[in-house]
């Protein structure tokens, strides 16, 4: 059922299998998702059939296309589930690409136990086929490059050749993402403080900006609270997003419609100072 439709984007209610089934082959560009593992948090007793999921994920992405699966493991009788590596093993099977293995730095609360303090999720990108799509983060250098160092190319004599590292002041960031939660870090989206595991705005942000271009289609089969569609429609990509529960498929019609409402206000405030600098320029040309 199309709970939200607006400009091309939607948003359904429904069991994201089910609905997915409706899907084209090869129609979205990149998934950005959050599964309910291990039973970490109450998703009003729903369940959902991974393996069933993943092959649909498999069947709807584009080649070249990649899907975020961010993960984390419950500790149950003092060891953790591995649910997370077994999904990832599992998209390898059935034909996903394991392109890279990201980690969540994140804050958390401290806690007591005889083991230390979990600090991260796993952010797993799997792609079909190489990715099509690689727009890196670019983060200052601590230290700037002015070295030399070994070519990899042997001369004839079979000494090295030098090759000098031109200075620079950025590099691309690491896939350790340092991101912090909680009020007013996550998001400043009061309402989708009501869904009870949100992850934070920037860090669908930034996978969207990495993994796509404007003008694709992302997805979020488990879009909860809304994050990876807002942030899809703030970076000029078109979404489509199913959550089974209406309560929260209410959550992210908000935040969407919030989200829209303030990039019109902005464009209206950008272009009203445009006229008044053009106005100006015109009234200077006469004096």
């Amino acid at each position: 059922m199309e709970y939200y439709s607006e400009e091309g984007n939607v948003l359904y209610c429904g069991d994201c299998k089910d609905v997915m089934g409706d899907f084209t082959d090869g129609c979205v560009d990149l998934t950005v998702t959050s599964p309910p593992y291990d039973n970490l948090r109450d998703y009003r007793g729903y369940s959902f059939d991974f393996e069933g999921i993943a092959k649909e994920l498999f069947r709807v992405t584009k080649d070249g296309g990649v899907v975020v699966w961010v993960v984390g493991d419950a500790t149950i009788k003092g060891s953790e589930t591995g649910t997370s590596f077994r999904q990832a093993l599992y998209f390898k099977e059935i034909g996903f690409n394991l392109h890279d293995t990201m980690i969540w730095k994140k804050t958390t609360i401290p806690q007591n136990g005889n083991r230390y303090e979990p600090e991260f999720e796993y952010m797993f990108i799997l792609s079909k086929g190489p990715p099509k799509t690689f727009n890196p983060i670019k983060v200052k250098k601590l230290y700037k490059d002015n070295r030399v160092t070994n070519s990899g190319q042997r001369n004839k004599d079979g000494t090295y050749s030098e090759l000098k590292i031109n200075k620079t002041i950025i590099k691309t960031m690491g896939n350790i993402w340092n991101i912090s939660t909680g009020g007013g870090k996550t998001t400043k989206d009061k309402i989708a403080f009501k869904h009870p595991a949100i992850f934070p705005d920037r860090l669908s942000q930034d996978h969207i900006l990495s993994w796509s271009n404007e003008g694709d289609t992302i997805f979020d089969p488990f879009a909860g609270s809304g994050t990876t569609l807002k942030m899809a429609y703030h970076n000029k990509r078109k979404f489509i997003g199913v959550e089974i529960s209406e309560e929260y498929c209410e959550i992210a019609k908000a935040r969407i419609e919030n989200e829209r409402e303030q990039l019109t206000l902005d464009f209206e405030f950008n272009t009203s100072n445009i006229d008044k600098e053009f106005i100006a320029d015109i009234v200077k040309c006469f004096d």
